[in-house]
């Protein structure tokens, strides 16, 4: 996250680049694998952020933005984002929208304000063409309302995690929350290209409540990125620990992780009050 804040604030000179000067095309290189796929593969050379060395600059800084886009905080954040560093070939430059500039603010300043930062002044997104036809435009307002309506991980204050624990004080807990689930969260060592804090394996549920059954584990990998203090509290370096977190997903969509019980494989207290949840009456 610090050598994106760092990569943000080169975007000074950024926003004033000369849009006269000489330019020139390539294509967009395999290791730099956050604009694969955003729908071209050429992109115009110096870019938005002022570079025009591939291997010096423009692929080591797309590395910088890969923390804020593993958390999922917009769906058009790539784009965004890919639209300042790999500017797509065309006639002229095309840049992000202000618009775009706004949806994507909205869902990832939070993100920022996660990690004790604000929204860089350099993306003040007055700064961006407000005028949508020569720009890049967000999704549709009614593409923007069913992202709106999925549930969606948030920022928050992590929950102390509980043992020891009775069968009764989960079976309370499963009653005043949305959702159940149990899950596997490791911590590598090493360093990887992949998130340091990891969901593993297959995510159970004991409530599903509003979860989606195909987007929970992304959704839970994503609230793990967001919440980095939640994330240290739930795994240790080398370890894979098991866990039953219990929450509630917001009238926005957002979720929260509100009680946290660690699951020993040999405790009978919690495995007890999983088989009674099924016949249990609140």
């Amino acid at each position: 996250m610090l050598l994106f804040l760092t990569t943000l604030g080169l975007l000074g000179a950024a926003l004033g680049f000369d849009l006269s000067q000489p330019t020139r095309c390539v294509a967009i290189p395999l290791e730099m694998g956050v604009c694969q796929d955003v729908g071209y593969s050429e992109m115009r050379l110096p870019n938005f952020l002022g570079h025009s060395s591939l291997e010096r600059e423009v692929v080591p800084r797309s590395e910088d933005w890969k923390p804020l886009l593993q958390t999922g905080c917009h769906p058009q954040a790539r784009a965004f984002l890919c639209a300042l560093i790999a500017p797509v070939c065309l006639d002229t430059f095309i840049q992000p929208c202000r618009s775009l500039c706004v949806a994507v603010r909205d869902s990832c300043a939070p993100v920022l304000a996660c990690q004790g930062h604000s929204w860089p002044e350099q993306l003040d997104c007055d700064r961006f063409p407000a005028h949508e036809d020569m720009c890049l435009t967000p999704v549709s307002k009614h593409a923007q309302h069913f992202y709106k309506a999925l549930p969606r991980p948030q920022c928050q204050g992590c929950p102390e995690v509980e043992e020891p624990f009775s069968s009764k004080t989960v079976l309370g807990a499963l009653c005043q929350h949305d959702f159940a689930v149990k899950v596997k969260v490791s911590r590598r060592r090493l360093p990887s290209e992949d998130p340091e804090f990891a969901v593993e394996g297959r995510v159970e549920f004991i409530s599903q409540g509003p979860l989606l059954p195909y987007d929970t584990h992304s959704l839970l990998q994503q609230w793990l990125l967001i919440n980095p203090r939640c994330a240290h509290a739930l795994a240790r370096p080398g370890r894979t620990q098991l866990h039953l977190l219990a929450g509630d997903v917001q009238p926005d969509g957002t979720v929260a992780v509100t009680r946290v019980f660690l699951w020993h494989k040999r405790d009978m207290q919690l495995t007890s009050a999983v088989r009674k949840w099924k016949h249990h009456k609140c």
